[in-house]
């Protein structure tokens, strides 16, 4: 989660970063997201978890090639940044397709989507951070296995291989993403400070006041009970369906 700086912030080589064209505007995003989401929509349920995988296969890809082609890991955030705000805003319309936990996802794609564009967006200078990188990598990696895995069970042909991998990988994939998320608010918290991002300062005609630099310290802070939950709980459905499946391979 982050807040936003000025101009761009250097690449850590002495450089300024490459200046990007502009993307579409708000609306015209919005009504893309929304006649996808109407088209996704129409089709079968196992068609629309492959079509939200594909789009993590699009960032996946898109990593890759910028890391064969700079031949370094820095600041690829800015090969991928137009399609994972792109997707990760559509996901706000995905809670209630996925058959999934409605309060958890809806948990999950909400602290996402603010994390792209409250702090990533918002805060220029973090995006050269590897951290960013480290929360994108392991987004990326588990919304493939997650999708993967809900294509597969739709279809009444799951491979143990992709079941296994949603109810293991998670025990790496998970501190990996909350650490660069972590890391990425920390680093965004001195700009926000020094620029006053988001904040509203007394008095004024409203006579109310909001503090983004303490804001984002209490949804650090917020980890700490949340983070454990989520953890845990995944922990407990590894046991109960990893032990089930390995029952029924010996009652076999």
């Amino acid at each position: 989660m982050a807040a936003g700086g000025g101009g761009r912030a250097d690449n850590g080589y002495g450089g300024q970063q490459p200046r990007r064209g502009e993307g579409p505007g708000a609306l015209a995003t919005a009504d893309l997201v929304y006649q996808g989401f109407l088209c996704i929509c129409a089709l079968p349920n196992a068609s629309i978890m492959f079509l939200l995988s594909c789009r993590w296969l699009v960032i996946a890809v898109g990593l890759v090639r910028a890391y064969l082609a700079k031949g370094s890991y820095h600041s690829l955030y800015y090969s991928i940044e137009k399609p994972l705000k792109f997707f990760q805003t559509g996901a706000l319309l995905e809670v209630c397709i996925v058959p999934s936990s409605v309060v958890l996802t809806a948990f999950q794609v909400m602290s996402r989507v603010f994390l792209t564009w409250a702090v990533t967006h918002s805060v220029k200078e973090v995006q050269t951070e590897d951290s960013v990188l480290l929360f994108v990598v392991a987004w990326t990696i588990t919304e493939i296995i997650r999708y993967s895995f809900y294509t597969f069970s739709l279809l009444n042909h799951l491979p143990y291989l992709i079941k296994w991998a949603r109810y293991t990988l998670f025990i790496i994939l998970y501190p990996m993403g909350v650490s660069g998320e972590l890391l990425t608010i920390y680093a965004a918290l001195p700009f926000v400070r020094q620029s006053g991002l988001y904040s509203i300062s007394l008095p004024n005609k409203y006579n109310f006041s909001f503090d983004y630099y303490t804001f984002l310290i209490l949804v650090m802070i917020s980890y700490i009970p949340l983070f454990p939950q989520l953890y845990f709980h995944m922990l407990h459905q590894r046991r109960k369906v990893l032990s089930h499946t390995e029952e029924h391979k010996k009652s076999e």
